[in-house]
């Protein structure tokens, strides 16, 4: 089954010039086969090179434009050639290798560079690179990847968003099913084995401990992180303590401070910020965190929040890479403990509040008080339940994830 990723949609877009794209994301969320099916798509598919494969390295050493050749053999269907240096973030001094491709063949062809780790981290430190690439994120398969439909652009308000899914009077119970059991990562949740999910499940946390946390940091207690990642699924849905996890694994606060930014790192979870502004007797400064296979989480209420976070996420990811604007997500908790699961910014301003709800329910006052005191934007509860359309009042929506995702 070919899935056709939305990343596909605009990251290869002429609308981005000469810039090399930067494709980041977890490993095995797709990243290569969305590259390999866009090259297959302009004619070229010849022009893929794994620099994982000590042969491409080998060619490099004796060539340092061993590419060429392949070049002068490729007609595009396309106005140019496209190359791919997938993981070439693991060769010695990578940055220089690519500046030297770029500098002498990126006027006339596109470069793609794929890789599981965090490409963007070099802006830490001097950037040789600097105005040469865009990055673009591909997150875990979304409903509407799974549904095959097309890329949605944002709609100017968050009332007009709601009422396009609205729109819609399909629900996908199934394949919304499918996602939360198996997750987002293509093989796992195109096998619906749950034999072959659980064994992926444990070998994913095995490799990206083992090869990429190792290769792109010095920490030595690998053991340690390993651990860490079985404290965490407790954790989703609530903001994160590190003291907590500082008591449970009697480890230094410092240190599970760098583990967390390491499994961030390495893509296996991501924090998002709480939202003070406006909000009165706003309390917590701690994130909240989430894991890009929200499988690992067993409570279904916590899980489905998870999933909900990575749909957002991805949703918000693609607009902002597709070059509609700023987007970003956070949530509000108070003093009382009241929170909104999630709030959408767009130019930093308010946009859409979010609740995630296993089954319809009422609305809770506190969610109508947080929309009034944010300038009365739309609220809507995304809830697990299939077959649930409602609009409670003017801008207050309670809406199945099954048909808002779809």
């Amino acid at each position: 089954m070919i899935l056709n990723r939305h990343i596909s949609r605009f990251a290869f877009s002429e609308e981005f010039e000469r810039q090399m794209r930067f494709i980041v994301g977890p490993r095995q969320s797709g990243k290569t086969t969305s590259t390999e099916q866009f090259l297959k798509e302009t004619n070229c598919q010849k022009l893929y090179y794994n620099w994982d494969k000590r042969s491409i390295r080998t060619q490099y050493i004796a060539n340092n434009y061993f590419y060429l050749k392949d070049l002068l053999n490729v007609k595009p269907t396309g106005h140019k050639r496209w190359l791919c240096m997938d993981e070439i973030h693991k060769y010695p001094k990578w940055k220089d290798v690519l500046k030297d491709f770029f500098d002498s063949h990126g006027s006339e062809n596109g470069f793609i560079i794929t890789g599981s780790a965090r490409l963007d981290m070099m802006r830490q430190s001097g950037d040789s690179l600097a105005g040469r690439y865009f990055t673009f994120r591909l997150n875990p398969l979304t409903l509407a990847e799974v549904l095959g439909r097309a890329f949605q652009p944002p709609t100017d308000t968050a009332e007009e968003w709601i009422k396009k899914r609205l729109g819609s009077v399909e629900y996908h119970e199934q394949e919304l099913i499918s996602l939360l059991e198996f997750s987002g990562f293509p093989e796992p949740m195109l096998s619906g084995s749950k034999r072959f999910h659980n064994k992926w499940r444990d070998d994913y946390i095995d490799r990206l401990v083992k090869e990429d946390i190792r290769d792109l940091t010095k920490i030595r207690e690998l053991e340690n992180i390993a651990t860490l990642v079985q404290f965490l699924p407790s954790t989703v849905s609530s903001p994160l303590s590190i003291n907590s996890l500082t008591r449970d694994m009697k480890i230094s606060f410092a240190t599970i401070a760098n583990y967390l930014k390491t499994l961030e790192l390495g893509y296996l979870v991501f924090r998002i910020p709480p939202y003070t502004k406006n909000i009165a007797r706003s309390l917590t400064k701690e994130n909240k965190l989430y894991f890009f296979d929200w499988t690992r989480i067993p409570t279904p209420a916590h899980r489905f929040e998870n999933y909900l976070a990575v749909e957002l996420k991805a949703l918000l990811e693609s607009w902002v890479d597709a070059g509609y604007g700023n987007y970003e997500l956070c949530f509000i908790r108070d003093r009382d403990g009241k929170e909104t699961d999630f709030l959408i910014l767009k130019e930093s301003q308010p946009w859409l509040l979010i609740e995630a709800k296993t089954s319809k329910s009422t609305i809770e006052y506190h969610h109508l008080k947080n929309r009034e005191v944010l300038g009365r934007i739309p609220f809507i509860q995304i809830v697990r339940e299939n077959n649930v359309a409602e609009k409670r009042e003017d801008g207050v929506y309670q809406l199945s994830a099954s048909r808002f995702f779809g």
